[in-house]
């Protein structure tokens, strides 16, 4: 399934030009997904839907997706019924999120909704919520999961539960969603706002690392920043970002050569499928480098988890065998030409056999 970037935006606690303005720039980043909260309505139900109506037209020009974001005291407020979701056709959203979940055929029920809306579920429940709803016999492709985010800090999810939560959404194939924190972001949708990351050990992690993490997880599709707004750079950052393989940065030693700088920055990476528990190895691209000479550097100290190291001159037939450290050791046979950045270690879980991966420099 193709991965997007996505952006959170709240009509109620903030100026629509601004909104407006955002999208623009988050959109020449590359995002195309929006959050919309319409959690908080004290309007009338005409007022309400023309301002929501241009922005999401705004947005559509722009090329978004639009997900608004509701709970059951809006369709009270605005006397509407999830038996007939026209109101929100009109408004142009590309579906909506359910806040509550219901009897599983309910929800059924609306995924075949005449105006094609997508129904996204809450994730965030280690419950057979899901499968509850797939035995009524649910429209598949326009059922999401998009998790929950937590504006008081020590309250979002451990990754052990997020995992399982995960899993059961992405083992039948549903288009999943997460959401990060930016960490210049001030507006939510409560007046607490200590971040809105669905993980906790996210929250005061810069975006982009947020962001490799849930990708590299295989179980997100769609990152989503939950506050509002990121800076322009933490978008640009996004932009760059690869969501389909695993980069990391390095931070290169003052001794590391040309060569090995080409060996780890130019070079396509996969961690042998035969793995051992002291280093993750890249392999294929000794051969290429047979020929190169590499004299000892770096070489006399222990290594570190996530120094990388590539094969000296007296290595061998291993000589310029790339190496991450994953348990401290010895050998001066081997260079350290860098370390992977100590926020980035985390990534390391997620290099698996026969893993992908790039690097890029700090």
């Amino acid at each position: 399934m193709k991965r997007a970037l996505g952006v959170s935006v709240y009509p109620d606690h903030s100026e629509i030009e601004k909104d407006k303005a955002y999208l623009k720039k988050a959109s020449e980043c590359g995002f195309s997904r929006i959050f919309m909260s319409m959690l908080e309505v004290t309007e009338g139900k005409e007022v309400v839907k023309e301002k929501f109506k241009s922005l999401i037209s705004y947005a559509k020009d722009l090329g978004y997706e639009t997900i608004l974001d509701v709970a059951p005291n809006i369709f009270d407020e605005l006397q509407i019924s999830y038996d007939d979701l026209t109101f929100f056709y009109e408004t142009g959203a590309d579906g909506i999120r359910l806040d509550v979940g219901f009897d599983g055929n309910k929800e059924a029920k609306l995924t075949f909704n005449p105006f094609d809306l997508a129904i996204e579920l809450n994730m965030s429940n280690d419950v057979a919520y899901l499968d509850n709803i797939l035995t009524y016999e649910a429209n598949v492709p326009f059922l999401y999961g998009c998790h929950n985010f937590y504006p008081q800090e020590g309250t979002a999810l451990p990754y052990d539960f997020f995992e399982r939560c995960s899993v059961r959404f992405k083992k039948h194939g549903i288009r999943t969603a997460a959401f990060i924190n930016s960490q210049a972001g001030k507006i939510g949708p409560w007046d607490v706002n200590d971040g809105l990351p669905t993980l906790e050990m996210h929250r005061h992690l810069p975006v982009d690392i947020q962001a490799k993490h849930l990708f590299a997880t295989g179980l997100i599709d769609d990152v989503i920043i939950g506050n509002a707004y990121a800076s322009d750079e933490e978008l640009e950052l996004l932009g760059r970002l690869n969501r389909y393989q695993l980069e990391l940065a390095v931070e290169f030693t003052n001794e590391a050569s040309k060569v090995e700088k080409e060996i780890t920055l130019t070079e396509q990476h996969f961690r042998r499928g035969d793995i051992t528990d002291q280093v993750v190895r890249s392999t294929e691209v000794r051969k290429k480098y047979k020929d190169a000479a590499n004299p000892a550097h770096d070489n006399t100290h222990e290594f570190q988890i996530g120094d990388v190291v590539i094969g000296n001159d007296a290595f061998g037939k291993y000589k310029n065998e790339l190496q991450i450290v994953l348990q401290p050791h010895s050998d001066d046979r081997k260079n350290k030409v860098g370390q992977i950045t100590e926020k980035e270690l985390l990534l390391l879980d997620f290099v698996k056999p026969w893993t992908k991966f790039r690097f890029t420099e700090k």
